[in-house]
């Protein structure tokens, strides 16, 4: 949710033209959503991160529950050309920060609103580019599990995090990058498992999995 990609009225998450009552439970919905004391939030973002986009949606709302800049604001943009901002103002008795307002928010777009964000960063990769290692990435068609674990590694990625991300067990998440073939099920499902693992690293999934598992047949039949 950042200023520069989205209007006010994509930050309460609110049709333009929006009642007053709709205005305030977009922001209630809003601003209970990135309150540090979301459980969904613990640990996914940190309190700036949520501190810069509560500010935000103070902003809008501060905009758009005032008829005058709701007006000006609208005119910008060219929206709500016959909309009666009269009755588009703040209601009597709203106070937008009352915390029992909050918690008597309507949950379905509160709980759409955690999920993205749950996601986004259940999957996000934060790392400094290596110009060459991305290279060899891009150019590799034999990914073993030492190099996996390298690009995984590379990536920023811990085997706790990418058991979870992956839903794929830490022991077999170690068994594939050890190459223990032994010790993994059935090549359907190893493919399965890599698949999710390159998926996840941002890496062609279709072309990770079908290497890696034909280097896992090549490996038993020669033991054979």
């Amino acid at each position: 949710m950042e200023s520069g990609s989205k209007n006010y009225y994509e930050v309460l998450e609110v049709p333009t033209d929006a009642s007053t009552d709709d205005l305030h439970k977009g922001y209630v919905r809003a601003k209970n959503a990135y309150s540090q004391d979301s459980l969904a939030l613990y640990s996914l973002m940190t309190k700036d991160e949520c501190d810069q986009i509560i500010d935000l949606i103070d902003e809008a709302y501060s905009i758009l529950s005032d008829p005058e800049k709701r007006r000006l604001y609208d005119q910008a943009r060219g929206i709500n050309q016959d909309l009666n901002y009269k009755n588009s103002g703040p209601g009597k008795n709203q106070d937008p920060d009352a915390q029992h307002n909050l918690r008597g928010a309507p949950q379905t777009t509160q709980h759409n609103n955690m999920a993205k964000i749950v996601a986004k960063k259940r999957f996000d990769l934060t790392y400094s580019v290596n110009e060459e290692l991305e290279k060899e990435i891009e150019s590799c068609t034999e990914f073993t599990g030492s190099f996996l674990q390298k690009i995984r590694e590379y990536k920023g990625v811990d085997i706790p995090r990418m058991a979870d991300m992956t839903k794929v067990s830490k022991t077999y998440i170690r068994h594939i990058e050890e190459e223990a073939y032994d010790k993994l099920p059935a090549p359907a499902y190893v493919r399965g498992f890599v698949y999710q693992y390159a998926k996840c690293l941002k890496l062609n999934p279709d072309i990770v999995a079908n290497s890696y598992v034909f280097l896992m047949k090549n490996s038993n039949s020669g033991e054979e």
